[in-house]
């Protein structure tokens, strides 16, 4: 378990923002995302989109926004976003559909997950975003959007 204590930043601060640009280039960015109903507390744990167990305690004059950095290393860092992480469920009609589909989710650098032949996309942006990125796939029918959660 990672403890996380107080708010070092705010990612769209430009000194924060500069050094999560080179920590999202190494891939090092975890989100947390805290549900409404924990969005108030000063302490509760959650587990990042990567599978970090974090306990975040603030202090009271603390206040936690969407976007708050909680965490900032080198090549690691951890930021608050408030809601349910939105995803885009895919699934290719055949192997060399899934393969494509693959290539693409790679050379994007595509947060992803599997569920047995579905890719799951975890988005960062709007999912028409992402769409537009694939969109010879979705025309064609060689990979079929499932919903958007």
């Amino acid at each position: 378990m990672l403890r996380l204590h107080g708010i070092i930043g705010r990612s769209d601060d430009a000194a924060c923002a500069a050094r999560l640009h080179h920590v999202e280039h190494h891939g090092g960015i975890e989100l947390l995302f805290v549900p409404a109903s924990d969005a108030g507390r000063k302490r509760f744990r959650l587990m990042t989109d990567r599978g970090t167990d974090c306990a975040v305690s603030l202090d009271r004059d603390e206040e936690l926004v969407d976007g708050a950095v909680l965490f900032l290393e080198h090549d690691r860092a951890i930021v608050a976003r408030f809601g349910e992480q939105a995803r885009l469920r895919l699934k290719p009609v055949d192997q060399a559909a899934a393969l494509k589909l693959g290539w693409n989710a790679g050379n994007l650098h595509w947060r992803v997950r599997f569920e047995g032949d579905e890719l799951i996309v975890l988005l960062d942006g709007p999912a028409e975003t992402y769409r537009a990125r694939i969109r010879p796939l979705l025309d064609s029918g060689e990979v079929i959007e499932s919903d958007a959660v």
